[in-house]
């Protein structure tokens, strides 16, 4: 699993943090022994990292040296969600990857400008679901050639020659998952003032 090695590494700090807790509070593993009703070598082994610390240890030696859990136990830190990934031009759209692993599902948010309005259909592997959140963007699928706005969806298989782009009103701003393995996202396109032809 990806957070072993972190989980890992916070467990193996438990031992040096404890000593150090410990020792910055002048308390000797015989007092601490005394106080917390753990034996003197379970500390040590604790300490050393020959012992594998629990809840049921470390809750008493926290209040024993009244010191907060946390100091004793470093939490893993969360990578940090945010994707940093740069926008890039692709044939005059501008496209932000949100997924920041590579994979057979890939998801972009896209900016169609307004003068993107002459279809230019192309075929390749995979399945595409699209989602406009504003503007209107034209879609010509196959034979088809549709409207979609704000909130509506479209999912198809990219064999199919395909294109889209502004009816030539403004910008469109879509949500675009595309799987290379034709992964299927089950959401019907419907048109709505859309022409067909």
């Amino acid at each position: 699993m990806q957070n072993q090695p972190t989980i890992a590494a916070a467990l193996a700090d438990i031992g040096p943090r404890l000593k150090a807790a410990r020792t910055h509070r002048n308390v000797t593993l015989t007092a601490l022994a005394e106080s917390t009703g753990i034996s003197k070598s379970t500390l040590s082994r604790l300490e050393s990292g020959q012992r594998r610390a629990s809840l049921e240890l470390l809750l008493p030696i926290a209040l024993a040296l009244q010191v907060p859990l946390e100091e004793l136990v470093a939490t893993p830190k969360i990578a940090d969600p945010r994707v940093h990934a740069p926008a890039r031009k692709v044939n005059g759209i501008t496209v932000f990857p949100l997924t920041r692993q590579p994979g057979p599902l890939q998801a972009f948010k896209m900016m169609l400008p307004a003068d993107r309005t002459e279809p230019e259909p192309r075929v390749h592997e995979g399945y595409e679901w699209l989602y406009v959140l504003s503007g209107r963007l034209r879609m010509v699928l196959g034979e088809h050639d549709i409207v979609l706005g704000p909130g509506e969806a479209a999912e198809f298989d990219t064999r199919q020659p395909h294109w889209f782009g502004s009816t030539g009103r403004g910008t469109v701003e879509i949500l675009s998952l595309f799987g290379s393995q034709g992964e299927r996202m089950h959401v019907r396109a419907r048109s709505r003032g859309g022409r067909s032809g």
